[in-house]
């Protein structure tokens, strides 16, 4: 749980480094968007669909963190440590969040910063 606890607060924050990095880019095709919009955007289309996995991630870390889940075993957090180390390795081929999430570390020092702090949390597990 401890461990959960740590990885969350770095996760939501790569979140939303990626999601400002990815905001801006659509906003330079499409101009100024709402938050309000950008939820919707998130949700639904295309041009941040690559995000949806990481935001599934949180909503499954928040889950077995709730105390009235019954998710929140030591088996389920070992398995969305391990899932997550897989989830934050960036490649150049692969699927579309692998590959997307590349290019944002190549394109924004920001995100570089927040994978790090995460990934360094996971290194210890």
């Amino acid at each position: 749980r401890r461990d959960l606890e740590a990885l969350h607060p770095r996760l939501l924050k790569l979140h939303k480094t990626l999601l400002d990095h990815e905001r801006a880019g659509y906003e330079k095709v499409f101009g100024k968007v709402t938050s309000q919009a950008l939820l919707q955007l998130l949700l639904n289309d295309q041009w941040f669909a690559w995000l949806r996995p990481l935001s599934q991630l949180i909503v499954r870390i928040d889950e077995a963190l709730d105390k009235r889940s019954a998710t929140g075993t030591a088996k389920e957090a070992q398995a969305i440590i391990d899932y997550t180390s897989t989830l934050l390795r960036a490649s150049e081929q692969g699927n579309l969040f692998s590959m997307s999430y590349y290019t944002a570390l190549q394109d924004e020092p920001e995100v570089v910063l927040a994978h790090a702090e995460a990934r360094k949390l996971l290194k210890k597990k």
